[in-house]
C-alpha cells in the first residue's frame, strides 16, 4: 500500500503542498486532480523520492521510498521524455536497464507490449520517426516495462485518438487487476470517471475535495434532470429548487439544488405535453470539479 501522510512541501517560503493525506491499495486506481500549479507534480516527485517532504511521510508497504524501491515504480510524465535519436528497442533497453531488468526480460516484455499497442513493426525505428501518438505509446511502454508495483500516470491519453485510448484503457485495467497501485491524473474528468473510485482534488496545494467518488456524487448538492418534451424554460426556472435549465442534446437539462426538489419539477412536467423522458442523473465529475474549485477561489 502507498501511504501519503500529512505531507507538506515548501520551496523556500512558498508552500507548494499543504498537509495532504491519502492511500492507494493494491489494484486501486486513485485520481489525483487539480488545475495547473495545484501541487500535483510536486506530489508525484515526492512519491518517487525525487523530492523530500518538508513535513509528513510517504511510504510504500510501510517503507520509505528510496533507491531500494524505485525499481518498483513507473511514471508516465505529461511532457515527452523520450530520447528521440534512439530506436524504440534502444529506448526500452535503456529504461528497462535503469529499472534493474535483465536484457532478455526487457526484450520479451517489449515485444509483448509492442503487439498489444499494435506497433511491433516500429521496434527498430527511431523515436523521431514516429507520430506523436506512437511516441506516446512508446512512452507508456517504457513506463510499464518493469510491471511496476506503483504506476503514476500524468495525462496518459494526451495526443491519442479514441481507438488508441481504448488500447491504453485495456492495459491500465489489466495492470490494476494484476495488483498494481495506480495514480491517475488528467484534466479530462470523463477519463477519471472511467477508472477511479477514489479521488483527491488539489488547489494551491490543499485538498479541497477527496474521498469515494460515488459518495461525493451522492452528497453533491446539485442534481440534474434530463427532460424530453414540450416544456417552457422560463417557467421551469421559476420553480423552487431549480438552479438552472437549458437546452441539452434533443431535450433539456434542469439542475436542482438537491434530490428533494425533484417532485417540484415533476409536478410541473406532468402537466406538459409530449413528455417522453424524465431522468434524474448524478452530476458529472467535471461539474463537481468546476464547482469545488470555483468555491475555493471565492473564499
Amino acid at each position: 500500500m502507498l501511504k501519503v501522510e500529512n505531507v507538506t512541501k515548501y520551496y523556500g517560503d512558498f508552500k507548494a503542498v499543504d498537509n495532504i493525506s491519502f492511500e492507494v491499495k493494491e489494484g486501486e486506481i486513485f485520481g489525483l486532480l487539480g488545475v495547473n500549479g495545484a501541487g500535483k507534480t510536486t506530489t508525484f516527485r515526492m512519491i518517487m523520492g525525487l523530492l523530500e517532504c518538508s513535513e509528513g511521510k510517504i511510504t510504500l508497504d510501510d517503507k520509505k521510498i528510496d533507491y531500494s524501491v524505485t525499481d518498483q515504480i513507473g511514471f508516465l510524465t505529461e511532457e515527452r521524455s523520450l530520447l528521440t535519436k534512439l530506436t524504440v528497442k534502444e529506448q526500452c533497453l535503456y529504461y528497462g536497464t535503469l529499472k534493474g531488468m535483465k536484457e532478455e526480460d526487457i526484450l520479451s516484455r517489449m515485444d509483448e507490449l509492442l503487439v498489444k499497442f499494435e506497433i511491433p513493426e516500429y521496434k527498430n525505428k527511431k523515436i523521431k520517426e514516429l507520430s506523436k501518438g506512437n511516441q506516446q505509446k512508446v512512452q507508456f511502454i517504457t513506463a510499464v516495462i518493469n510491471r511496476p508495483r506503483l504506476l503514476i500516470l500524468d495525462e496518459p491519453f494526451s495526443g491519442l485518438d479514441p481507438l488508441n485510448i481504448e488500447l491504453f484503457k485495456k492495459e491500465i485495467i489489466e495492470l490494476s487487476k494484476s495488483g498494481s497501485m495506480i495514480i491517475f491524473s488528467s484534466h479530462r474528468m470523463e477519463h477519471v470517471e472511467l477508472f477511479c473510485k477514489k479521488i483527491m482534488v488539489l488547489l494551491n496545494g490543499k485538498d479541497v475535495l477527496s474521498g469515494d467518488l460515488a459518495s461525493i456524487k451522492k452528497k453533491y448538492r446539485k442534481k440534474n434532470i434530463l427532460i424530453k418534451g414540450d416544456i417552457v424554460l422560463d417557467e421551469i426556472r421559476k420553480i423552487e429548487g431549480v438552479v438552472d435549465a437549458y437546452p441539452f442534446n434533443d431535450g433539456y437539462k434542469v439542475q436542482i439544488e438537491n434530490i428533494d426538489m425533484t417532485s417540484n419539477v415533476f409536478n410541473y412536467v406532468k402537466k406538459c405535453n409530449n413528455i417522453t423522458e424524465f431522468v434524474v442523473e448524478e452530476p458529472s465529475l467535471n461539474e463537481i470539479f468546476i464547482a469545488k474549485v470555483g468555491e475555493a477561489y471565492e473564499k
